[in-house]
């Protein structure tokens, strides 16, 4: 099936990028839009709209890659740290319809914040009810 999608046409080199990894599953680039400088994506070369249809081998080719690229580029900036991103789904901040995964460098002094808001729980048993509620869901979906 042909895909009209930005990171497929990358993938099959119809629009370029700064590559910095390649293997037979994935390709990770530059973004074109960083966070801070550095900012790196990887895709799987076969398109996926949601994370939960990427086939495993590919989400382990993604993840293995992950943390040296992660590292060579917070090296190569002089960085301290970094973040793993993956937004899944419109209404969770994913813009391109392709699985792919952000590799951000980080500096102390970078005055980047994700907005990360803590809600809490009603008393009692509200906290131990969902996690009991989504336990039973993912026994059901690991038996199918």
């Amino acid at each position: 099936m042909e895909h009209n999608c930005i990171f497929c046409k990358i993938v099959k080199g119809e629009i370029p990028c700064s590559k910095v990894y390649e293997d037979d599953l994935v390709l990770a680039f530059m973004d074109i839009a960083p966070i801070n400088k550095g900012h790196i994506l990887i895709v799987p070369k076969k398109h996926y709209l949601s994370l939960t249809s990427v086939p495993a081998e590919y989400l382990e080719a993604m993840m293995k890659i992950a943390p040296t690229i992660a590292q060579c580029a917070v090296r190569e900036i002089d960085g301290d740290a970094f973040n793993l991103h993956l937004s899944n789904g419109q209404c969770a901040g994913q813009v391109v319809p392709h699985v792919h995964l952000h590799v951000i460098p980080r500096k102390a002094t970078d005055g980047f914040n994700f907005g990360w808001r803590a809600l809490t729980y009603e008393e009692g048993t509200e906290k131990d009810e969902l996690a009991e509620a989504i336990a039973t869901r993912i026994e059901k979906k690991l038996a199918e």
